[in-house]
């Protein structure tokens, strides 16, 4: 259970060993810094940095006693602390990113070459991939081609790329959806309402999820054999490939799909 809260922790900014200290003194209660050291067997040097670090961050306290002690801030408001700080960096990178594009778009003009280059990307982590994904369903014009394994729309859920796909079919955008059956699938995409899905009975292992975008972008995912349950993702505008996906697309489109009790 630690590995969860440790998880969300480290997602919201703290370090493995801050989380840690924090944790162990949100369980344990008002503890000393050499209680603490012995317990999650730190230098009592890298143990009072972080109880400094984690005291200027609002997440502990220190008790008027001597020796010094600790104590933690309330979970719950440790983790509002921890997200607002969130939102103040992303606010001050906000205004950032307004002024660098400002200061960008008032540079001298280079002349270069502007033929359409065929090119591609590999990208890795769950982010990544999630807002390449988001991009290239926002920018659809006219069209666009999913087939999408079941485990793959869990982690796109998270990443808004299904409330997307609605903003695009409000503006007239065709989606076609193909999904491998089953009832998890069916949960998640029930929310979303789309006309246009079709529940196929795959081994899941047939074939990997991809994109396709106005016939000029996919996002194809890529299945790692190294044990680990990363995600990545090739993005390209290669034409051929595009051609391929799309041909691939159609035929299973085209296949007569039975309804099945999990998808019904």
């Amino acid at each position: 259970m630690n590995r969860g809260y440790r998880a969300a922790l480290r997602a919201l900014g703290l370090s493995k060993n801050e989380a840690k200290v924090y944790i162990y003194l949100a369980r344990s209660g008002e503890r000393k810094a050499s209680e603490i050291s012995g317990a999650l067997s730190l230098h009592r040097t890298e143990t009072y940095r972080i109880l400094r670090d984690l005291e200027k961050r609002g997440l502990i306290s220190s008790v008027f006693e001597k020796p010094l002690n600790f104590i933690a801030t309330p979970f719950e408001k440790a983790l509002d602390v921890l997200v607002e700080a969130k939102k103040l960096k992303l606010n001050l990178l906000e205004r950032k990113r307004e002024r660098l594009i400002h200061i960008w778009l008032s540079l001298p003009k280079i002349e270069g070459d502007t033929e359409r280059k065929e090119v591609f990307q590999i990208l890795e982590g769950e982010d990544q991939v999630g807002l390449k994904a988001n991009e290239i369903v926002s920018r659809a014009q006219r069209e666009i081609l999913i087939f999408i394994m079941e485990d793959d729309i869990v982690k796109l859920y998270h990443t808004g790329f299904l409330d997307r796909l609605k903003i695009s079919a409000k503006r007239d955008v065709n989606i076609k959806f193909m999904v491998n059956c089953s009832q998890k699938a069916r949960f998640f995409l029930d929310k979303i309402r789309l006309g246009n899905i079709k529940y196929l009975y795959l081994n899941d292992e047939v074939l990997p999820t991809f994109m396709l975008v106005d016939d000029e972008q996919t996002l194809l995912f890529i299945r790692r054999n190294d044990g680990k349950r990363r995600i990545a993702a090739l993005w390209t505008n290669y034409e051929v490939f595009l051609r391929v996906l799309k041909v691939l697309f159609n035929e299973l489109w085209r296949k007569e799909v039975r309804q099945l009790a999990c998808c019904t």
